[in-house]
């Protein structure tokens, strides 16, 4: 089955309750052709800068994406999105988000315009049990998403959706939450997470960055 076709298909839910919904989506996803399990990668995405740059590390990005098969869509945990709670985009055009200052005009008019994914969202909804999951249709593709996947796949062509870190939960919470969401490997789907160790700008001494 198709994007589209599932579109449609969906559009023919009865709105008899949020759960009979549920349970008709899981029947439709089920009929998703199962794939190679996709990998899970980490990226420290750096510098905003290295979307539009040219260096060892989009040299790299780009050629992690060329060793991927291509995926059917791509699950992003971004470092950048912080909620109270827990919530996945949901929207069919996500909108590039420019959360940063003092770069170049270049930089803040880069734009990334891949498709979202309104039908994985809810069945990344369904697949998670340990926790309610939102659906958000606002945030769309904050620069921890998007000046990584630019090279990986620069084309845009393949259907983006990211998932939010709950600022209330710690690390081990996030693992087990994080085990849920392997099903979403056998569907095509390669997950991203996006950040770094250390992301405080505000503690750096720029006279001295060493410190």
């Amino acid at each position: 089955m198709d994007r589209k076709d599932f579109i449609k298909t969906l559009a023919l839910i009865p709105l008899g309750g949020y759960a009979m919904q549920l349970n008709s989506l899981k029947n439709i996803t089920d009929t998703f052709e199962k794939t190679s399990r996709m990998p899970v990668l980490f990226l420290g995405h750096g510098s905003p800068m290295n979307a539009i740059e040219e260096n060892d590390y989009t040299r790299k990005f780009k050629e992690i994406g060329k060793s991927l098969p291509k995926p059917k869509a791509i699950l992003v945990v971004s470092a950048h999105w912080e909620t109270n709670g827990t919530f996945v985009t949901a929207m069919e055009k996500p909108q590039t988000i420019h959360d940063f200052g003092g770069f170049p005009k270049a930089l803040n008019e880069y734009q990334y315009p891949a498709p979202g994914s309104p039908e994985l969202a809810l069945q990344t909804k369904e697949l998670i049990h340990g926790t309610e999951v939102g659906l958000d249709k606002e945030w769309g593709l904050d620069h921890g998403a998007w000046s990584v996947l630019c090279h990986l796949f620069p084309h845009a062509d393949v259907p983006v959706f990211q998932l939010s870190l709950n600022y209330k939960k710690d690390a081990q919470w996030h693992y087990e939450l994080a085990k849920e969401l392997s099903a979403l490997r056998d569907k095509g789907v390669l997950i991203v997470g996006s950040g770094n160790m250390v992301h405080n700008l505000r503690m750096i001494n720029w006279q001295n960055p060493t410190q």
